[in-house]
């Protein structure tokens, strides 16, 4: 096996003639400064090395994964957009799926208790932290069980990017389970009934802050 050089040993615009030094000739295609060539001439020996190249569009993860979004907003440079989710009672599971297009977008999740009242990240309380998601190139799928009532906001950030603008599709729901369901309809309404199921799923339109 041959001994590659060293960093020092390999200089800048000299790998050329630095190669034939380390690497038999005749074992180093006649692009890289030797004298091995493929069986029909060609100096690169495309039937021996893969240079790689551009990858096709259709290996690309995103486009195949199709999605149907229920929103689309438009996150402005410097800016955040905050969905807020009430939460009646414990026991919910709060899941959101989402796309950005061309660059990455900033999501958390936080907790307020009054509806209309307009807070920022820091005033309430983080309960997911916020992080920078690749959604451009690979669609988010996220849930988070809700262990309390309240106003669950979901907050996706651009306040990093002073230049671009983000825009993001979005579907956000709230799964309870049938068990919490039956509970809280006897105990708010006092109804009798037997639900069977895994779970109800509810779509949740978001709304914007007060």
């Amino acid at each position: 096996m041959a001994k590659g050089p060293t960093p020092g040993q390999m200089r800048a615009g000299q790998w050329n003639q630095e190669l034939p030094k380390f690497i038999s000739p005749e074992q180093l295609p006649v692009e890289f400064g030797g004298t091995m060539t493929d069986p029909d001439g060609n100096p690169k020996c495309l039937t021996k090395i893969n240079y790689g190249g551009e990858v096709p569009k259709s290996y690309y993860l995103r486009n195949q994964v199709r999605m149907q979004y229920e929103h689309k907003m438009t996150v402005a440079r410097g800016s955040f957009v905050q969905v807020e989710n009430e939460i009646l009672f414990p026991g919910c599971v709060l899941r959101w799926q989402f796309a950005s297009h061309g660059a990455d977008i900033g999501f958390g999740v936080f907790l307020k208790t009054k509806t209309c009242e307009r807070k920022r990240a820091g005033e309430m309380v983080e309960v997911l932290p916020i992080r920078r998601y690749k959604a451009h190139l690979v669609p988010e799928d996220g849930s988070l069980a809700c262990l309390e009532a309240g106003i669950y906001v979901l907050r996706f950030d651009n306040t990093y990017s002073l230049v671009h603008s983000k825009h993001i599709n979005s579907t956000v729901e709230v799964l309870l389970t049938d068990q919490t369901f039956v509970e809280k309809t006897e105990r708010s309404w006092g109804l009798l009934g037997q639900i069977r199921g895994t779970c109800l799923m509810f779509s949740v339109a978001p709304s914007s802050l007060c």
